[in-house]
């Protein structure tokens, strides 16, 4: 056995069964393959002993839904449900995620905003007062720190009302996904690592949304941190992807005019 995973199968097998109505967000790197092939495992799992409720993707738009597919849609129906964008979502990083999910009857739910929506919230200043000003403070230094610096200070807000917005619409799809689940069913968020964070992330509003569904967030390791990041209630190790230098890509091609499908918050 990899020593690597020891510390996670430990704490895997001191936790609690999961409550009823409960939610696992699970916090990923974009660019780490593990991440998605965990949290697919999991998935699978879960389907197998039929405690899965349903999945909220990151990587589609809210309204898109795999409700009324049959559990042996092919994958080209199931891209077109969700109405998939692979040039922002390659599919086959997440493509087990997804079928995973489609292959053991349960709906997988689109959690994000369509662009326009991303860019009004950007001029909402009612995004500023959502969160606690702690969880604001930490999403504007993960914005500017995304943007390695180069984001003018006047965009950091307009930026980080935009992630709220976002963590807002992910939790609201996850309550209402949950809403009349049976005991012991779980919904699983997969999203980026500052989604999944109690400490910035959808937790903050769930607490507001659906006070009684029980949350466990998941964070993965990745190449980017050698320890782990706050806000996460599990911390599983995975296997390292060579550290990419977004920065110089930024800086290569300008930092972008509109919001992007995915944000450098959630890297």
């Amino acid at each position: 056995m990899d020593g690597r995973l020891l510390p996670w199968l430990l704490c895997l097998a001191a936790l609690p069964p999961a409550a009823a109505q409960s939610a696992w967000l699970y916090g990923e790197r974009h660019d780490h393959a593990d991440h998605q092939r965990q949290t697919a495992a999991d998935i699978r799992r879960l389907g197998t002993e039929g405690r899965l409720h349903a999945v909220v993707l990151e990587m589609a738009e809210r309204g898109a839904d795999t409700r009324g597919l049959p559990r042996d849609a092919a994958e080209d129906a199931v891209r077109a449900a969700l109405r998939w964008n692979d040039a922002g979502w390659p599919w086959p990083r997440y493509r087990e995620v997804v079928m995973n999910a489609v292959r053991a009857g349960v709906p997988v739910h689109g959690g994000n905003l369509a662009q326009a929506r991303l860019r009004e919230a950007m001029q909402r200043p009612h995004w500023d007062t959502a969160i606690p000003a702690e969880a604001r403070a930490r999403l504007l230094d993960a914005v500017r720190d995304g943007h390695c610096g180069l984001l003018p200070e006047a965009r950091l807000v307009p930026m980080a009302r935009m992630q709220i917005a976002r963590d807002r619409s992910l939790a609201q799809v996850v309550a209402e996904a949950a809403a009349g689940a049976p005991a012991d069913a779980v919904v699983v968020m997969l999203a980026g690592a500052m989604h999944a964070s109690r400490a910035s992330g959808v937790p903050l509003h769930l607490a507001a949304l659906a006070p009684q569904l029980g949350i466990r967030s998941i964070g993965y390791a990745s190449a980017y941190g050698e320890t782990a990041e706050p806000g996460f209630d599990e911390w599983r190790p995975a296997r390292p992807e060579p550290p990419q230098d977004h920065c110089a890509a930024l800086r290569a091609r300008g930092l972008p005019s509109v919001p992007a499908s995915t944000s450098p918050t959630s890297r």
